[in-house]
């Protein structure tokens, strides 16, 4: 169910705290191979390219290979080509991982465009920001960073058809009306398809970017919306959109294998006996570059199909110097952290107001410890890259979530320019933060640079788990206050983390940003311990805040209780709390006290908030601002005497400003929720001496279909605020009101992660 209640004022702030300086780099022209569409070509001006890079003003000219004026397609600009029988071909110029992005972005611009979207065909651009602007995917930014620059090249492209109508007919533009792909003029009874105006519109002047009219929210005919993902018929058949379905002609297949202890180094391997091995064709050990983001030592193994470098890579047998190596364990790292928990640092990151005296004076004050595990990324598709060294050129193949980080890697390591990388985008095939990290396309070129023949680097799926870039664990000891009228009056908080270089916070292992503006007490005092880590961690689905929030908003749970207060009330009175220090220092952070409480009101409303329980069962609710979203889930469960979980329904509420596509959203509001609920539930990472322990799905249990919840309805509060992602928001807040719900069947307050641990399990 969606509810698409519109009523709720917000903030017109913009995001831009997450978004990251544009990489303007130029790729090289080239086409695809193995059958794939003609890459456009950047020379020959005889048609035009608008909208190159957000907020852009300028324009470029460019033409499509083989343009044939009144035959061929006329590229209107760098996004969209218009045909003569009125097919409309968009490019979606940011990966697809299942997010739904390519589906989206060609509806905004589909909008803007007034196009028929039952005749527009939606293509993967290749990798250009000289063109495109950034053209990575994470943090729920890429609707966020792309949202003006396609919806100017939308009407851009559209004011060029109306320019040419009126030029054609001898009337006034703003006399022309646009819709479904035909333009007409109410006056004189004319009507032409935009296919037929295409090659006349292409030669006009591109019009300013001061000169578009963008449309309202009222005046949107496409968006908001539910449609069919553009390349669903494909994925569900099995067409080849992924980057392990790349075929290359005179393709060789390779893996690699490094130390099972992050940083180990190879001293040298049984090379004569592997390869001996039936279908290799050569072995050969890197040194690599040292950086565990590009290349790190192993054995690349070259073979004439997968499964026989599978197989050779079983017999290897290499000699590694352990002595650079992670010793890290786990269970040693969890055992310090309880025992530093108490001992807040001297050094406080944020000191607000007065703690001390807030404890001293008040009504009542509670003390918790939270900590939840490492975890893996383990999305299905495992890291691979087809890579070709052909005529000073590096061609390659690769799904990731930012290629613009991956171009000046591969250009270093490869010792070339960036504009002799051509890079293809394929379909990925999930990465919730693990393919922000190119290692394996770092690999794959320098795999490349050693043959002559296309080569596509496979990892196993154990590769992928003892190799990963994990979530890092988290350790958080907590003191709150309630003053005489059961408001929040102080919270204290030391958050126990990692780093990698002594100095600073590991990546991912930072406090969040979004807690720092959504705990809102008078008197506030935070404090940080980092702990040494070998092991590589990084951005995982909605990074910092799905495992942070559990704790925090868990612990909010603890206070509403210990105020007498009901929850909901006690969270909204929180949040709007007037804290001038804790208000966010840049203008363009969307965070609204006002939003976050529509979130949580209407949650609970839709949720049925106190309404009589079942002995056994509980509601929970929490809230989160994650990624420029304002959420609020609630979970409806009953617990057994054996501690078996039936969950009965979930609700989420969202404001992320107008929804694009609303199946799309609402796929991802319930995709957010069951894998929150897998996390919460059974995930995690064990580390010894350095070594992964969990290397496949049989010890790392993923939610499967027969315990996934029912229900999960999802509502949305749409505004005129700019739009933010939905990849990220409807995740953090689950762990908590999943636990709230658990204190409330059964009295068991739940401050650990995963639940398996302390004996919970899911009823099928």
């Amino acid at each position: 169910m969606v509810d698409t209640e519109s009523n709720f004022a917000g903030s017109n702030d913009y995001l831009s705290a997450l978004i990251e300086d544009l990489r303007a780099v130029p790729a090289a022209k080239a086409s695809f191979t193995a059958g794939r569409r003609s890459l456009f070509k950047l020379a020959g001006a005889t048609a035009l390219v608008l909208g190159f890079q957000l907020g852009d003003a300028g324009y470029a000219h460019a033409a499509a290979d083989g343009a044939d004026q009144g035959t061929a397609d006329q590229a209107m600009n760098a996004f969209i080509r218009i045909a003569p029988d009125n097919t409309i071909t968009i490019y979606s110029k940011c990966p697809e991982i299942g997010q739904g992005i390519k589906t989206s972005f060609g509806l905004i611009i589909a909008e803007e465009l007034d196009a028929d979207w039952n005749h527009v065909v939606m293509e993967q651009a290749d990798i250009n920001p000289k063109v495109y602007g950034y053209q990575g995917a994470g943090g729920s930014t890429s609707i966020p960073r792309a949202w003006d620059q396609l919806r100017q090249a939308g009407a851009g492209a559209k004011a060029m058809l109306v320019a040419a109508a009126a030029s054609q007919w001898g009337v006034e533009a703003p006399q022309i009306n646009a819709k479904d792909s035909v333009l007409t003029h109410a006056a004189s009874g004319r009507s032409a398809t935009y296919g037929s105006l295409a090659a006349a519109a292409a030669k006009l002047p591109v019009p300013a970017v001061a000169d578009l009219k963008l449309k309202s929210r009222a005046e949107y005919r496409l968006l908001g919306k539910r449609y069919r993902g553009v390349d669903d018929p494909k994925v569900v058949t099995g067409h080849n959109l992924f980057g392990i379905d790349v075929q290359v002609p005179g393709m060789v297949y390779a893996t690699y294998a490094k130390c099972p202890a992050a940083g180990g180094k190879v001293r040298s391997f049984n090379v004569a006996e592997i390869k001996a091995q039936p279908g290799v064709l050569d072995a050969f050990a890197l040194d690599g570059t040292g950086m565990v983001i590009e290349v790190m030592p192993g054995v690349a193994i070259i073979a004439r199909d997968t499964w026989s470098a599978f197989q050779a890579k079983g017999k290897l047998k290499v000699d590694w110097d352990l002595g650079e190596a992670s010793t890290d364990s786990s269970a040693q790292i969890s055992a310090h952290a309880r025992t530093l928990a108490a001992n807040f640092p001297a050094k406080p990151s944020a000191n607000v107001g007065d703690v001390d005296t807030s404890f001293a004076d008040a009504a009542k004050t509670v003390e918790a410890y939270y900590d939840y595990p490492f975890a893996a990324h383990a999305p299905l598709e495992p890291m691979n890259t087809t890579a070709h060294w052909h005529d000073g050129v590096m061609e390659m193949w690769v799904p990731t979530q930012q290629p613009d980080r991956a171009l000046p890697q591969v250009a270093k390591l490869a010792g070339i320019p960036q504009d002799k990388i051509v890079m293809h985008q394929t379909r990925v095939g999930g990465g919730f933060g693990r393919r922000l990290v190119n290692d394996y396309t770092c690999e794959a070129a320098a795999i490349a640079r050693k043959l002559n023949v296309p080569v596509k680097l496979q990892w196993a799926r154990e590769d992928d788990f003892a190799h990963d870039f994990y979530r890092p664990a988290g350790y958080h000891q907590f003191k709150g206050a309630i003053d005489k009228n059961g408001r929040l009056d102080a919270w204290q908080e030391h958050f126990i983390t990692f780093t990698a270089d002594g100095k600073k916070e590991g990546p991912g292992a930072n406090l969040t940003e979004n807690l720092k503006y959504s705990i809102k007490a008078p008197n506030l005092r935070r404090g940080t311990t980092m702990l040494p880590l070998k092991i590589p961690t990084g951005a995982w689905r909605a990074p910092g805040d799905n495992a942070q929030v559990f704790a925090a908003q868990s612990f909010m749970h603890e206070l509403s209780l210990a105020s007498g207060r009901d929850h909901v009330q006690f969270l909204i009175d929180a949040v709007n709390r007037e804290v001038p220090a804790l208000a966010p220092k840049d203008p363009s952070v969307n965070f609204s006290p006002k939003r976050a409480s529509d979130v949580i009101a209407m949650c609970a409303q839709k949720a049925g908030w106190g309404k009589t329980m079942p002995k056994g069962s509980g509601l929970g609710l929490a809230w989160c601002y994650s990624h420029a979203g304002h959420a609020a889930q609630a979970v409806e469960l009953s617990v057994d005497a054996n501690k078996q979980i039936t969950i009965h329904r979930i609700v989420a509420v969202l404001d992320v400003g107008p929804i694009i596509d609303m199946a799309g959203s609402e796929a991802q509001a319930q995709g957010a929720s069951t894998d929150a609920l897998s996390t919460a539930m059974g995930l995690k990472i064990d580390i010894q001496n350095g070594v992964i322990l969990e290397q496949n799905y049989n010890a790392y249990p993923i939610l499967r279909m027969p315990f996934a919840p029912m229900t999960i309805d999802a509502y949305f509060i749409q505004s005129d605020n700019p739009p933010t992602g939905m990849g990220e928001p409807a995740f953090p807040a689950l762990a908590p009101a999943l636990g709230n719900a658990i204190f409330t069947a059964t009295g068991e307050r739940v401050r650990h992660l995963p639940l398996r641990d302390l004996g919970y399990a899911l009823a099928a």
